[in-house]
């Protein structure tokens, strides 16, 4: 049937999941349990579904010693590792709501998401890379250095209590994770069978912070079912089964890492590899042919890195079938390239944001080659999509571009303590509008056009421009500032910052860039900056950031990139 109006709904076969996190946790472990769920190679770790549930239950168990109740907020600060899986499943479990927190996030960023998700708890990496984790901490809560582990008393955050380390910490205030792990042996497994007993899959299991209309991050509150299911639906896609292996790059703290990844894994009882802390295109080629994987995700930029490795043909990636690029456009070199150096024939493209869990298109692997490198593909199975004018909000044609909107089992609960938030996004009719410019083929394929907000898309990272603006003006010297994207090969999109200084003030590119440095997470610091004496304006007198846009590309030389 071709399609006269833009909307699709996916049908399947195979019926939702009505089960929370947990009990299918305990399903996946009584079916797999000698099959391996988790590789970190960087840990040198490697265990069993019955190995991980053995540490997920200790962990979950002393969540409940140390007095999380259900719905208690905890957050987790800290790049990819065994840790963080153990954390989620375990989370899951006894009910908490897991707030997953860019580990990019400097202070004020950490101090924000900690107040306004009402965190009970945090689990952080002492340190990684540049950031001392422990450091910062203990600026927003020098009380961390007195007190005994799990008794923090503090003004700026109230509700706050208890910290653990996924090593070992100095800090007196933070637990080391083996002595607090050993909280879950004074717990028994029938208070923790009575909290899993006690959930129900439409409870809010997750907060991912993400960047909004208000300029500020809003919470994406998200339930057993939204996420679950969605993990299920993309494996299911790819016609993953328990003996696919997973090489997995991209941040846990996304939904790319936690859900497409984790808990695609989880629900085919597949194995989930993780290459090293943060991406590095040398550990993925290495942990394909050491693992003998059979899938590999990434955003675009990761698999553009891994192909122009100097050493990219000494790796044998002969085990490689399938994968995903999300996260943003894939040149379409990049598609040709990941099919026949990669050996990934089946590589696909997905398309969705973490308010819908994440994943709303995926291609298919009998997807027609140009549909596989042109569009985001068809709608997933079990979710509503169409396409409206954004004027009048009724249906586009075929062929017509409007505003993406989606509806379904994947669609967020609400913003965490916003609602005025979620009522702008969520409709009436339980659609939620992406804020995407689309447009869908009479196959029912969709492409993404563009943006109809000005949110800019870096490397796969959401910066919503208000936030790095807001910061800014916090400078003495500037009187007003715009920021916008601009093309860019690498990651798709960079920052450019147009500023206008207060009175004879003088500041240089340098100048801007370090007042970012160390205060902002470091993808949002500006790759450009801009001095102006006025930003080109409607006759109403609102800024024109697609003009920015297109005056900025032509004065720095950049081309917008063909994209598939």
């Amino acid at each position: 049937m071709t399609l006269a109006v833009s909307y699709a709904s996916g049908v399947s076969d195979k019926p939702l999941l009505g089960s929370t996190i947990g009990e299918f946790f305990n399903y996946a472990v009584k079916h797999y349990s000698d099959r391996e769920a988790i590789v970190s190679i960087h840990q040198q770790v490697r265990l069993t579904y019955w190995q991980l549930a053995e540490r997920v239950d200790i962990l979950a168990k002393a969540f409940i010693q140390a007095d999380f109740k259900k719905g208690d907020r905890i957050g987790i600060w800290s790049p990819n590792n065994v840790e963080w899986l153990i954390t989620q499943y375990a989370t899951a479990k006894a009910g908490l709501i897991l707030v997953t927190i860019n580990p990019a996030y400097r202070s004020h960023e950490l101090a924000y998401v900690l107040k306004q998700s009402g965190c009970k708890g945090l689990v952080l990496q002492n340190k990684f890379k540049s950031s001392n984790y422990e450091q910062m901490l203990c600026e927003l809560c020098p009380e961390l250095r007195k007190v005994s582990p799990g008794k923090l008393v503090s003004k700026e955050f109230e509700l706050l209590t208890t910290m653990i380390s996924t090593t070992e910490s100095l800090i007196p205030g933070i637990y080391s994770w083996d002595e607090f792990n050993h909280l879950g042996n004074e717990s028994s497994d029938q208070l923790l069978v009575s909290r899993l007993e006690d959930q129900d899959m439409d409870d809010p299991i997750n907060i991912q912070y993400t960047s909004g209309t208000t300029g500020f991050p809003k919470g994406a509150t998200l339930s057993h079912h939204n996420i679950l299911n969605n993990g299920y639906f993309v494996a299911e896609t790819m016609n993953f089964d328990e003996s696919d292996r997973l090489v997995v790059p991209v941040p846990l703290y996304h939904c790319f890492g936690m859900v497409m990844a984790n808990l695609g894994c989880l629900t085919h009882g597949a194995c989930a590899i993780y290459p090293s802390e943060a991406f590095e295109p040398e550990a993925v080629l290495n942990a394909v042919q050491k693992e003998k994987a059979t899938a590999l995700y990434g955003v675009p930029t990761m698999f553009i890195a891994e192909l122009a490795l100097p050493n990219f043909s000494e790796y044998d990636l002969k085990t490689l079938r399938t994968g995903i690029m999300a996260g943003a456009p894939c040149p379409v070199d990049t598609m040709n390239q990941v099919n026949e150096k990669m050996n990934m024939t089946e590589v696909e493209i997905a398309y969705g944001m973490t308010e819908t869990s994440p994943v709303s298109f995926q291609t298919r692997v009998d997807s027609p080659f140009e549909k596989r490198v042109s569009t985001v593909g068809s709608v997933h199975p079990h979710v509503e999509v169409k396409i409206i004018n954004p004027d009048t909000n009724k249906l586009c044609s075929v062929g017509e571009m409007g505003e993406l909107c989606t509806r379904g089992y994947s669609v967020m609960l609400g913003y965490w303590e916003n609602p005025e938030a979620t009522s702008l996004a969520i409709d009436d009719c339980g659609w939620m509008h992406t804020g995407d410019t689309a447009v869908m083929d009479e196959d029912g394929y969709v492409n993404i056009v563009g943006r109809i907000k000005d949110m800019v898309v870096r490397g796969g990272e959401n910066i919503y421009p208000r936030e790095i603006e807001e910061y800014l003006m916090t400078h003495v010297n500037i009187e007003d500032v715009q920021v916008t994207g601009v093309p860019d090969e690498k990651y798709g999109e960079e920052i450019v910052a147009w500023v206008r200084l207060s009175g004879e003030s003088h500041l240089s590119e340098k100048d801007i860039i370090d007042f970012c440095r160390g205060k902002i997470a470091h993808y949002k610091v500006p790759r450009y900056i801009r001095f102006c004496n006025e930003f080109p304006m409607t006759v109403t007198g609102k800024v024109q950031k697609y003009k920015m846009r297109e005056i900025s590309t032509k004065e720095l030389n950049l081309e917008e990139q063909k994209t598939a």
